[in-house]
């Protein structure tokens, strides 16, 4: 199915020529019609600061897929087989025989083409090329080289092009006929390829030169007498077709996402106007704003909401390709489950706030210490669960909880991540339940989560500039086994609450019905919280110090502008942490 809809993709390509590619290509030697060099330093068209461009420029050139073999690229090869100039631990003996084949290619284009340039560059080639060349000290054997005539690349006329696909048609060898057999792809009886003549590339993990997504290369893989790219039967027309079109979505950052080892790319059948690169990696207010205004109102849009949309991930491994998933649907579903997706994780910022949308990229690296400790699941079963709405592993909810135990404390993406595993479990049902603090939720584990929020802001105004803090020490204990911890801490902020009743009684008296609020509603303190019980304790926390820090901003505000009420002086006087 993946690769049928990728062949179906290519027909809206401007397809490059049979068996042609997009290629670095490094150096370009000029010569002139009769074959002689019109500058002696080859055109090094590399540049450093261009990552698409930084070793060479790049455009369609003759690739087929090669191996350990012999296979010269007919006008684009590398030094070693154009020019006979050997590359590190190469020995002359396969550098002779690889300047060989690429000479009698050479010659049979000319013969059968007859075209000037070729001719040309025959000429050059067959009387000491090097001799007649001033090559740099940086020149790089391995590097592409082709050859423009005056002013114009042999690669390009259609007669060498013809050429090139003719020499590699599977039907072209009469000592080695094709097998005849049902294409997989479009399932008409063709000549399949053994292997396959074109590479994917820009896969993450897999060769620069390129990785294969058919291919069978042991006992282990192969089945039925079928070796190689036979496990998988493909005509040559299809094999080039969906090889292309998945070069093409790999080249483009509008179709693709690079994220935990592996490269989503994603298409439609039809062009339609719908940018999916943009709500997943760096999603604006006012896009989410209308995607969610779309889902509230329920009115479809024909002409955009029917149409296929395709999703897949791949990785590397070696010499191959390795799909990790796959998803068919349509944009409407798509559509449906990025509302139900942004919605879900709105939760309001660390300092109270409105809800800023979140992309892939921060969510999931909030799980890990750094990008390099992302498992390549993690970011599959993210996307996976924003394009088709199925829940998020609870594994996800334990990476974040681990993560809240050794950083002591509980950033806003790894709360919304949170959030989001909660409610794509159906632990909650509202869809607007917990995106800020909530007075009237009763769950013991939240309610420690909170409680603990009030502590710490205790300590930080009876102790200002301390330099470590009760969630320091504690925030792993009181999140998994409250029991065991917060009769502890309340005693031990007493004689905090004491200290501020002395020396600023509004803000003991603020706290001190903040503390009384919360424990009034907390029966006990539970012996072991659950996992999901561990994610509601993190929320408490986040919600209980975003409102305090919205509370106490809002209230010095209108304390400044004289409209503060007797109530609200206290809270004026619990001055925001900027830091934390």
């Amino acid at each position: 199915m993946l690769l049928q809809r990728l062949v179906e993709y290519s027909s809206r390509l401007d397809m490059p020529p049979e068996l042609y590619s997009d290629t670095a290509v490094r150096y370009i030697i000029e010569l002139g019609s009769d074959g002689a060099p019109l500058s002696p330093e080859p055109v090094d068209t590399s540049d450093p600061s261009s990552p698409r461009t930084k070793n060479g420029l790049r455009r369609p050139m003759p690739q087929v897929q090669r191996s350990s073999g012999i296979k010269p690229l007919l006008l684009a090869d590398n030094g070693e087989y154009t020019l006979g100039l050997p590359k590190k631990d190469s020995t002359p003996d396969k550098v002779q025989a690889r300047h060989s084949a690429y000479m009698r290619l050479l010659e049979r284009c000319a013969a059968e083409t007859g075209e000037p340039a070729v001719r040309a560059v025959l000429a050059f080639l067959s009387n000491d090329p090097v001799s007649h060349l001033r090559l740099p000290e940086s020149f790089d054997p391995g590097a592409t080289v082709t050859f423009r005539v005056d002013g114009v690349l042999p690669v390009d006329l259609p007669a060498v092009q013809s050429f090139w696909a003719r020499v590699n048609d599977p039907e072209a060898d009469p000592n080695r006929p094709p097998r005849i057999m049902q294409c997989l792809i479009c399932g008409r009886e063709r000549p399949v390829l053994e292997r396959l003549q074109g590479k994917i590339k820009r896969v993450p993990g897999g060769q620069t030169s390129g990785t294969s997504i058919i291919s069978a290369n042991s006992d282990a893989f192969e089945s039925y007498g079928l070796t190689a790219s036979l496990v998988a039967p493909t005509c040559q027309e299809c094999g080039e077709r969906f090889t292309k079109a998945a070069n093409s979505l790999l080249a483009d950052r509008a179709s693709r996402i690079d994220l935990g080892g592996a490269a989503f790319i994603f298409w439609t059948r039809e062009k339609v106007d719908f940018s999916l690169w943009d709500l997943l990696t760096d999603p604006k207010p006012e896009q989410v704003r209308q995607l969610l205004g779309a889902g509230y109102s329920g009115k479809p849009l024909p002409e955009v909401d029917d149409t296929a949309f395709y999703c897949t991930a791949l990785s590397g491994s070696g010499g191959r390709a390795v799909v990790r998933d796959w998803i068919d649907t349509t944009i409407g579903e798509v559509r449906r489950h990025l509302s139900t997706w942004f919605e879900r994780q709105a939760i309001v910022g660390p300092a109270g706030e409105e809800a800023q949308p979140l992309g892939l990229y921060p969510l999931a690296l909030s799980l890990v210490r750094e990008s390099r400790d992302l498992a390549p699941p993690t970011p599959r079963a993210m996307l996976r669960a924003a394009l088709t709405g199925a829940p998020l592993p609870m594994d996800l909810l334990f990476q974040a909880v681990r993560r809240n135990h050794a950083e002591q404390g509980v950033t806003r993406p790894r709360a919304a991540m949170i959030k989001l595993v909660l409610m794509s479990q159906q632990f909650t049902r509202k869809e607007d339940h917990m995106v800020q603090l909530e007075p009237n939720n009763h769950s013991p584990a939240y309610l420690c989560g909170r409680l603990l929020a009030v502590l710490e802001e205790v300590q930080r105004l009876a102790i200002p500039g301390a330099n470590s803090t009760i969630v320091d020490r504690f925030f792993g204990t009181a999140s998994s086994a409250p029991s065991s911890v917060f009769g502890r801490l309340i005693r031990g902020a007493q004689p905090h609450l004491a200290k501020l009743e002395r020396d600023r009684p509004g803000a003991w008296r603020a706290l001190q019905t903040r503390l009384e609020d919360i424990q009034s509603a907390l029966p006990a303190f539970p012996r072991i919280l659950t996992l999901e019980e561990q994610g509601l304790f993190a929320l408490g926390y986040y919600h209980q110090r975003a409102w305090d820090r919205k509370a106490a901003r809002e209230a010095a505000e209108r304390r400044r502008s004289g409209h503060a009420t007797a109530g609200e002086e206290g809270l004026a006087e619990l001055e925001p942490d900027e830091n934390a």
